[in-house]
């Protein structure tokens, strides 16, 4: 039977609305009926940078290595791989048996056209930086070197994959299992152009193809028989729905109508303390944070001084116990500490007369004079009401107004990656296990950036602990540049790091499990047999 809770009149009022909207689908029910988060922006692997679109994404692709439950790189296209002496040379050995839906073999060069597009200027991939570890790759991505040929990725036959890194890279078979190292079909694209990932057009090679994609409805992926792992894979239909209200994500979670949540914004904030007591509640820590960016290239935030002033004045502790209240820990670094062994260096402590003074010296004393800011932060309940008191905050604390500007998913990527507000919320996930996965995002120019702020010595730091064998001196390089970039520059302010949230009933729901990257890869899933 399934656990009741007392839930609020608002709920019960919306489940007939969430009910309907279930059963509007004429299609006979999926098997596994997933809650995704909003509508995917895309699910081109090279375009990607959400979290959502990539749990579709690792569904519908498989990379040479995949993520397991545990969210561990272990062999999927690539059945082993050589690694050599000095650690930069790699070579994939591809398994025969690994076809496309269509049943033609995935061969060593779809990955070579596949790294080659995400590195194409032309194909604007934010996420371009996850293959500068190859040999001459960034020089290729910024238009300075235009033979590709030389950059360290080839295929020596139809089955063998030779991979050239700048320097050693612990964590590069992490790489290989992430979505922009994922193969895509290069007659496929070249057919459909823009229109490829299209159902009826999507040629995958994963454990699922895309058999349809109903804007705002759901997304429905169908057990792919020419996966080469096919005999692992239970599950025939599995739907992902688009819902980004934790109110109606709820409602169909306990009318049957799903039977995961995911999104960890799906989970109503004001309901944590009961819902935590559920069988079907699961929670653990894993390497994510929230933290604020600042458009460095706009008055008044191209003021070092006013970022500082706002980062002072935010009392993160009055976040997380009154909005999120699922026992996240207050950030002052943007790299969860532990991650790989690091510890970040002391950041920032909540200082209101500091605050005020900086704002001062900046030329707002008390505020005045201080222009109407927006912050921009996507939909949702979580999202709003850490805007509200960050908008409360800043009032009491330096005398300043700032707007709210809410945007639906698409919207808000698009805003935040063309840096066209003043300062917004922001999510970041690690991809691996490693502080650069953090790092790496605020060097000049970087697609993941997206505050307009740049830092030679940043930038030579970051490039030094790439280079750096010694684990210590590396963390220590790290440390340096962590402390620029939130206690000096301050282009962001870190808020709290995350914990992540899933809910599913574990005698009906197998396949999952909490782990540091929050990746729950759909082709795991599978119904219990009772």
């Amino acid at each position: 039977m399934t656990p009741v809770i007392r839930l609020p009149l608002l709920i019960f009022a919306l489940l007939f609305a969430a009910l309907g909207a279930g059963c509007s689908r004429s299609e006979p029910r999926a098997d596994i009926v997933v809650l995704n988060g909003a509508e995917p922006e895309t699910l081109d692997p090279a375009i990607i940078t959400g979290q959502l679109e990539g749990r579709l994404a690792y569904a519908l692709f498989d990379g040479l290595l995949s993520f397991d439950i545990n969210a561990k790189p272990v062999p999927a296209v690539a059945e082993r791989w050589d690694i050599s002496a000095d650690k930069k040379h790699y070579t994939f050995h591809l398994r025969h048996n690994a076809r496309w839906s269509d049943g033609s073999p995935v061969t060593a060069r779809d990955f070579v056209y596949a790294w080659q597009r995400a590195l194409a200027p032309e194909t604007a991939s934010e996420y371009a930086s996850q293959l500068y570890y190859l040999q001459n790759a960034e020089a290729f991505n910024r238009g300075d070197l235009k033979d590709f040929s030389q950059v360290g990725v080839k295929a020596t036959d139809d089955y063998t994959l030779d991979v050239q890194l700048e320097n050693p890279t612990s964590y590069f078979l992490d790489l290989c299992a992430f979505t922009t190292l994922l193969p895509v079909q290069k007659a496929c694209i070249e057919k459909w152009g823009d229109q490829w990932t299209k159902p009826g057009h999507l040629v995958s090679n994963g454990a699922f193809t895309l058999e349809a994609w109903r804007i705002n409805d759901h997304v429905r992926l169908v057990k792919n028989p020419y996966y080469w792992n096919a005999a692992a894979i239970s599950t025939r239909t599995l739907d992902a729905l688009p819902i980004s209200s934790p109110t109606t994500a709820l409602n169909f979670f306990y009318a049957g109508q799903a039977d995961v949540i995911l999104d960890k914004g799906l989970v109503p904030s004001s309901l944590i303390d009961a819902l935590k007591t559920k069988p079907f509640y699961h929670a653990g820590p894993f390497l994510g944070t929230t933290f604020l960016r600042f458009n460095v290239t706009r008055k008044p935030f191209n003021d070092p001084r006013v970022r500082l002033a706002f980062s002072l004045a935010i009392d993160k502790r009055r976040i997380v116990e009154k909005v999120t209240r699922a026992g996240q820990p207050v950030a002052s670094s943007i790299v969860p500490p532990g991650t790989a062994g690091y510890q970040p260096p002391p950041g920032l402590q909540r200082d209101p007369g500091r605050a005020r003074k900086l704002l001062a010296e900046a030329g707002y004393p008390g505020g005045k004079g201080f222009p109407l800011v927006h912050y921009l932060y996507r939909e949702g309940p979580e999202p709003e009401n850490t805007a509200i008191e960050i908008q409360s905050m800043l009032r009491e604390v330096l005398g300043v107004q700032i707007a709210l500007q809410r945007q639906e998913w698409k919207a808000y990527l698009r805003t935040m990656s063309s840096i066209d507000y003043d300062l917004c919320a922001s999510t970041w996930v690690g991809d691996y296990n490693d502080p650069n996965t953090f790092l790496n995002m605020f060097l000049t120019g970087d697609g993941n950036n997206r505050t307009g702020w740049g830092d030679p010595q940043y930038d030579q730091w970051i490039a030094d602990a790439a280079r750096e064998p010694d684990v210590q001196k590396r963390f220590a390089i790290f440390q340096k540049a962590e402390h620029k970039l939130i206690s000096e520059a301050a282009p962001v302010c870190p808020i709290y790091f995350y914990v992540g949230i899933q809910f599913y009933d574990p005698q009906k729901i197998g396949g999952l499990q909490s782990n540091l990257l929050d990746e729950h890869p759909l082709k795991s899933l599978y119904l219990v047999q009772h």
